[in-house]
C-alpha cells in the first residue's frame, strides 16, 4: 500500500488548505506566486467544494478545479486533493430530506452550515460516491496530486429510521438474537426487555436515564458506520489511483469515532490541532495529540490543520505570538510529523470562518505573522534528515474510546470524572517529568515498553485485562489509575467491583468508591481531587501515599502501582517519575527546567523552550544545531526558542 513516504520524498511537507473557489480566478496566480515565496510545498484543495463541483444534481463542473491543479503544478506546489463529502450542497437536502440528520429529540437538522448529512443514508452515500468516482477518474492521475484527503473530521450522528434499521443490522452481527441482546443490555432492569426487533433502535429522548449499554453500543455503531463511509470513498480512490496514499483528519481527544479503528484503515494518519494561546498548558495538549496520532500511525504522520494565529470559535480568540507559531510547528515535527499544514492559506472574507487566521492574513504579506510563515518555510528544509524517522519512547499510555464513551455517561458515581481531563492530567505529569510516551490500545502489544500507565480503564475487556497482567508478569512496570477494571466490554460490573485478575496484580480490592466534590489533603503535603476509594490491601501491598485521614491514595504491589485518586500535578509527576525511574526510563536530557521539553526523533534531539525565560543547558558533548548550522557544547535557548541537535 502507498505510504506517507511516497508523498514526502525526504522533505517535510508545508502548506495548508487552499480554497480557490472563494476567490476570483485572477487571484489564483498570485496565490501560487506567494506560496512559492513562502516555501509552501503542499496545498489541500477541495475540502468543501461539493456545491461548486456539482451545482445541480448530476452536473460536473470540473474545469475550474483542473485549472487550479494545473496552476499549482506549474508553480511546483503539490496537492492533497480532498473529496468534498463533508458538506453536501443545499439541493441534496431539499431533494432527499432523509440525507439530513435527526437528533435524539426527533428534530431534523438542515443545510446552512456543514456536516448536515446522515451517515446511514443510502441517498447520501449514492450521491457522495458518484461524485468521488468521477473526481477520482478525472484527477487521480493528475501530476499535481500526491495524496487524497477524504471528507473532514468525521462525526455526524443521526437517529432517523434509516439509521435505526442499520443499527439493528449491526446489533444482530454483534450479539446474534434478541435473547443475547437483552442479556448484553441488561434489559431486565426497568422492564426494558425487547420481544421484537421493531422496538430496538437508537437511544432517543426519554424521561430519565437511558440504558447505558444501549448508549454504548450506539456510540460503537456510529463510529463503525462513519468508518464504512470512509472506506467506501477510500476504495473508490484506490481503484483509480492505487499509488496515492489516502487520509482523513481528526482532532486531539476526538470523541466521535474510535480513532484506533480509523487509523488501521488509513495510509496516512492526520491530526488537526489548535492549541489555545491563552492556555498555559497548551504544549501539553499539543503533545498529547501528537503522541497519540503518531502511535495510531505507527510512525510519521501529518499535521493536517493548525492555526497561524487566532481561531474564531472560542469565547475570546487570542492572537498567537509569532514565536509560538514556530515553536508549535517544531513540536509537531519533534513528535513525528512529516507534514505541517495550516487552515488555511488565504484568510476568507466571507462565511463563518472569516475571522479565523491564515498563512496569508487579511492584512497581507507585510505583517509579522506572514513573515513568520515565510521564516518557517525557509527553516523546515534544514530538518529534512528527520523525515521518516521514529520517536524514541519507552512509556506507553493506554487509551480506549469505548471506555471513554462508557465513562462519560450519566448515572456513574461522579459526573466530575471524564477521560479527557484525566488523560491530560496524566500526560501533563509525564511531560513535566520530561518523559516521552506512546499511546496504545488496551489489547496492543506492550513488549517494547518498560512502563505502561493507565489513567483509567473503567471498561476493560478480558483481552485487555490479560494484556496488562502479562506486561507486569514479564517484568514491566504498570501504573493504573482509579476506577479501572470495574466493568467488562458490555458495561457489566465485574464480580467484586474490580476484575479479580487486576485485584491480584495490583494488590488492592476497592470496597467502596468515594468520589470527591472538592480537593482533599494528602498526608505529607499536596492535595488530590475527583476520587477516593476504601481499599483492602493484600499482603505485600505498600501504601506510598495517603490522604490526611489515613486512607490509601497510592499503592505499590511489586511492579504494579495503583492510584486511587487524581493527585495534584506536582504529586502525580513525582509518582510517575518515580515509577519510571524504577523501570529504567529516564529523560533524554538530565536537569531540564520546567517548561522545556526534549524529544529524540531518529538521530536528532529537539529541545523546545515553552517558557518566557531564557534557558541555559549544558550538553554531554559537542552537537550541531541544525537550525543555526553551528556547533555547541552548551545550549542557550531564547524565550520560546528551539534547537535541533545532532551529536558530533
Amino acid at each position: 500500500m502507498p505510504s506517507l513516504a511516497d508523498t514526502t520524498r525526504g522533505r517535510i511537507l508545508f502548506g495548508g488548505d487552499y480554497n480557490p473557489e472563494q476567490w476570483p480566478e485572477e487571484t489564483w496566480a498570485e496565490d501560487v506566486r506567494l506560496m512559492r515565496e513562502a516555501g509552501v510545498t503542499t496545498a489541500t484543495v477541495g475540502v468543501f467544494s461539493w456545491a461548486r463541483l456539482e451545482p445541480v444534481p448530476g452536473a460536473r463542473e470540473f474545469g475550474w478545479l483542473r485549472r487550479v491543479l494545473d496552476l499549482l503544478h506549474e508553480g511546483g506546489i503539490e496537492v492533497c486533493l480532498a473529496t468534498p463529502t463533508a458538506s453536501p450542497p443545499p439541493w441534496l437536502g431539499e431533494l432527499h430530506p432523509g440525507t439530513l440528520p435527526v437528533t435524539a429529540e426527533g428534530t431534523r437538522l438542515h443545510w446552512g452550515s456543514r456536516n448536515q448529512w446522515c451517515p446511514s443514508s443510502a441517498d447520501y452515500r449514492r450521491h457522495a460516491l458518484a461524485l468521488v468516482e468521477d473526481l477520482a477518474a478525472a484527477f487521480g492521475r493528475h501530476p499535481a496530486v500526491r495524496m487524497w484527503h477524504v471528507n473532514n473530521e468525521y462525526g455526524p450522528v443521526c437517529h432517523c429510521e434509516e439509521t435505526a434499521g442499520r443499527f439493528r443490522d449491526w446489533l444482530r452481527k454483534r450479539h446474534g438474537g434478541l435473547d443475547a441482546l437483552n442479556e448484553a443490555w441488561g434489559t431486565a432492569f426497568w422492564s426494558q426487555q425487547h420481544s421484537s426487533w421493531s422496538t430496538v433502535g437508537p437511544p432517543l429522548a426519554a424521561p430519565y436515564l437511558p440504558n447505558p449499554a444501549q448508549v454504548l453500543d450506539f456510540r460503537r455503531f456510529c463510529s463503525d458506520v462513519l468508518l464504512e463511509c470512509f472506506t467506501a470513498e477510500r476504495d473508490v480512490l484506490r481503484r483509480h489511483s492505487p499509488d496515492l496514499p489516502v487520509t482523513t483528519n481528526f482532532m486531539t481527544l476526538y470523541p466521535h469515532v474510535d480513532c484506533w479503528a480509523f487509523a488501521a484503515e488509513q495510509d496516512v494518519v492526520s491530526l488537526d490541532a489548535y492549541p489555545d494561546p491563552a492556555d498555559p498548558r497548551a504544549a501539553v495538549r499539543a503533545a498529547l495529540g501528537q503522541d497519540m496520532t503518531r502511535s495510531q500511525a505507527g510512525g510519521p504522520w501529518v499535521q493536517m490543520e493548525m492555526a497561524a494565529s487566532a481561531v474564531n470559535w472560542r469565547g475570546v480568540n487570542r492572537a498567537k505570538p509569532v514565536e509560538r507559531l514556530r515553536l508549535e510547528a517544531l513540536q509537531a515535527v519533534a513528535r513525528g510529523a512529516d507534514g505541517l499544514c495550516f487552515f488555511q492559506w488565504r484568510a476568507s472574507r466571507q462565511g463563518a470562518e472569516k475571522f479565523h487566521s491564515a498563512l496569508l492574513p487579511h492584512a497581507g504579506t507585510d505583517t509579522p505573522q506572514h513573515r513568520a510563515v515565510r521564516a518557517l518555510g525557509r527553516e523546515l528544509p534544514l530538518l529534512a534528515e528527520v523525515v521518516g524517522t521514529e520517536v524514541h519512547a519507552e512509556v506507553a499510555v493506554v487509551f480506549d474510546w469505548p471506555n471513554w464513551w462508557a465513562l462519560e455517561q450519566r448515572g456513574r458515581p461522579s459526573d466530575r470524572v471524564d477521560l479527557a481531563p484525566l488523560a491530560l492530567a496524566w500526560h501533563g505529569a509525564l511531560w513535566d517529568a520530561h518523559l516521552t510516551a506512546d499511546y496504545v490500545h488496551p489489547e496492543a502489544d506492550l513488549t517494547r515498553y518498560r512502563l505502561v500507565v493507565v489513567p483509567n480503564l473503567y471498561l476493560a475487556s478480558d483481552r485487555a485485562v490479560e494484556n496488562l497482567v502479562a506486561h507486569a508478569r514479564r517484568g514491566g512496570t504498570l501504573v493504573a489509575g482509579f476506577f479501572t477494571g470495574v466493568a467488562d466490554d458490555q458495561d457489566t460490573i465485574r464480580p467484586g467491583g474490580m476484575d479479580g485478575r487486576l485485584r491480584d496484580l495490583l494488590g488492592v480490592h476497592p470496597l467502596e468508591w468515594r468520589p470527591l466534590d472538592a480537593p482533599a489533603d494528602l498526608a505529607g503535603g499536596g492535595t488530590a481531587d475527583l476520587w477516593s476509594e476504601e481499599l483492602r490491601l493484600a499482603e505485600g501491598t505498600e501504601m506510598i501515599a495517603s490522604f490526611a485521614d489515613g486512607m490509601p491514595a497510592a499503592t505499590r504491589h511489586g511492579r504494579a502501582h495503583y492510584l486511587a485518586t487524581l493527585p495534584e500535578p506536582a504529586v502525580l509527576r513525582r509518582l510517575l517519575a518515580g515509577a519510571a525511574d524504577a523501570a529504567g526510563v529516564h529523560p533524554e536530557l538530565p536537569g531540564l527546567p520546567d517548561g522545556v521539553e526534549a524529544v529524540r526523533r531518529g538521530g536528532l534531539l529537539f529541545v523546545l523552550n515553552h517558557t518566557a525565560a531564557p534557558v541555559h543547558l549544558p550538553l554531554s558533548g559537542p552537537h550541531r544545531n541544525l537550525l543555526t548550522a553551528r556547533d555547541t557544547a552548551a545550549l542557550q535557548l531564547a524565550p520560546h526558542g528551539a534547537a535541533v541537535l545532532r551529536p558530533m
